[in-house]
């Protein structure tokens, strides 16, 4: 399991990605806090309100979400960070695959 992670520069954006990723099935979950960043950019102390997501996936899709976040990201340099899970119970590790994994749905 992989923990993918950026931020947003609005709930729009970070929604709108949130919602597509799941339906791509390259993530199972995204959860999204608002929050506040304090950063330098382009050699100026700076600080915004940003939407955090944490996109929980599978080792297999963490990198071609990855190169999604960052072509589809509105910022010039998006934080795209992978971390890797140790530990995660069975039975959520076992939804989290299924969930990606799945067969689209008849409807």
């Amino acid at each position: 399991m992989r923990f993918v992670i950026t931020t947003y520069g609005n709930r729009e954006e970070a929604e709108r990605l949130a919602k597509e990723f799941i339906d791509r099935k390259l993530v199972a979950c995204v959860s999204l806090i608002p929050i506040k960043s304090f950063y330098i950019w382009k050699e100026k102390t700076e600080e915004a309100e940003e939407v955090l997501a944490l996109h929980k996936t599978t080792t297999l899709n963490s990198k071609k979400l990855m190169k999604e976040i960052e072509a589809k990201h509105s910022y010039e340099v998006p934080e795209i960070v992978e971390l890797r899970v140790n530990r995660v119970n069975r039975a959520y590790l076992k939804w989290l695959k299924e969930s990606i994994y799945r067969k689209a749905q008849k409807g």
